[in-house]
């Protein structure tokens, strides 16, 4: 038996160390020359390291994802097949070969390559980003989430660097693609729960939809909720004296839902950066205030009609759109624009007769607002002759944020501006 120290080889001039991505030839199998015995990252490509003679793995001395100085011993081979007078110790320490320019052979441990086109991913668990694979993600701005889609065609399924290229050539098919439940990254247990007997309820298709997309959103953005209360007195006294004047007039119902739309683009024009999405690591700040309402359909499932340019509009305008997608979605005819674009969603729990709510984030927006129950309350009033206890109408109000994109300051700022311009509303919208 010959026994060689095999070292860390020298990958470029100015790289001191390189990090193992994975061993393909394993201790005690045997190898032929020109085999790719294990496959280092440095800060300036992958590389893959071959088999100066054949022979045997006799031990690792590194293993996966450990960073080597380059000449450090990482496995001892014994290289007995080696011609006699054929090949010589490196400068390194590893081995120089005669043959070092014959054709490398794939290892049998690599997976065919596949085409990643498809509707849905799985989730690659054994993802390893290399400095080469994360300057690529970087440059074309793509996230460790999207990299863990892509299958790899490494050992094990690690990723490679003609995985990544050939997926980003193919249109970055799983950018929002759908999560396959049974290998999402969170398995729940099975704890052989008692869940009893009763009637079977199938789900309908659109019920599926919205849990996939809830879970989808939990999943995603970290959620942080934060909560005002606000003083409606002004605005349900000035509804309650122009709604009458106002649908005579327009033809149109005066309900809360526009008014609450109207401070709402409102705030965020004074905070723009609650409207926008993460894509990567960059944040799109949008150049439009589209508001969703999160609406009840008659099978009782949620849809989010979508109010386009709602800055731009007026009152009549507001409570004209509004009016419209409601009524469209209680006859279950609105269209895939209708539902399309929103920036921004509000979600009026109040109307099934909650306090308060913590609504799940809309994908991909960053917040989402709700707006609980308007209810008389006895308030302490400050009043220039002294404190008076008067009847208020209150209402909570709560912001669930993406942590990602939105700090508490930003958010707590939005929320209170949401809520001055409500408390301030004094019927300044012409009617």
């Amino acid at each position: 038996m010959k026994e060689f120290e095999f070292k860390m080889p020298k990958m470029g001039e100015s790289i001191t160390e390189g990090t193992i991505i994975n061993w393909l030839v394993q201790e005690g199998e045997s190898f032929n020359e020109g085999d790719i015995l294990l496959e280092v990252a440095t800060d300036k490509v992958d590389n893959e390291v071959p088999a100066p003679a054949g022979g045997t793995m006799l031990a690792h001395r590194a293993t996966a994802k450990e960073v080597v100085p380059v000449g450090a011993v990482i496995a001892l081979l014994d290289l007995s097949e080696i011609p006699s007078g054929g090949a010589k110790p490196s400068k390194t320490g590893g081995i120089a070969s005669e043959a070092k320019n014959k054709p490398r052979k794939e290892p049998a441990s690599i997976i065919p390559k596949k085409s990643s086109a498809t509707s849905q991913f799985t989730l690659n668990k054994n993802v390893f980003i290399s400095p080469l694979i994360d300057s690529i993600a970087r440059k074309h701005h793509i996230s460790y989430e999207e990299l863990a889609r892509i299958p790899g065609t490494g050992k094990d399924g690690r990723l490679r660097k003609s995985d990544l290229l050939q997926y980003i050539s193919e249109g970055r098919p799983f950018r929002f693609a759908q999560m396959v439940p049974e290998v999402s990254g969170f398995q729940i247990p099975d704890l052989k729960f008692d869940k009893g007997t009763g009637k079977i309820v199938e789900m309908d298709r659109m019920r599926q939809m919205i849990a996939d997309h809830m879970v989808f959103s939990k999943h995603t953005a970290p959620h942080v909720t934060a909560y005002v209360e606000a003083d409606l007195t002004d605005m349900v006294q000035w509804r309650n004296a122009h709604k009458e004047e106002f649908q005579k007039k327009y033809t149109e119902k005066l309900t809360f839902t526009p008014l609450f739309v109207a401070c709402v683009a409102k705030a965020i024009q004074a905070y723009p950066m609650i409207n926008s999405s993460m894509e990567g690591n960059t944040i799109i700040v949008k150049d439009e205030i589209n508001i969703g309402m999160a609406t009840a359909l008659p099978s009782g499932n949620l849809i989010v009609p979508v109010v386009k340019n709602a800055d731009k509009m007026n009152l009549q305008e507001l409570a004209a759109a509004t009016n419209q997608l409601v009524a469209k979605a209680r006859d279950n005819k609105l269209k895939g624009d209708d539902t399309k674009g929103s920036t921004f969603t509000i979600s009026n729990v109040g109307t099934f007769g909650s306090l308060m709510g913590t609504p799940i984030i809309n994908q991909p927006e960053a917040a989402i607002l709700a707006t609980g129950i308007i209810k008389k309350r006895a308030e302490v009033m400050e009043r220039e002759d002294g404190d008076h206890i008067e009847v208020r109408h209150m209402m909570y109000l709560s912001l669930s944020f993406d942590h990602r994109i939105v700090d508490g300051y930003l958010a707590g700022s939005f929320l209170r501006r949401i809520a001055d311009e409500m408390e301030q509303f004094e019927g300044k919208m012409d009617v």
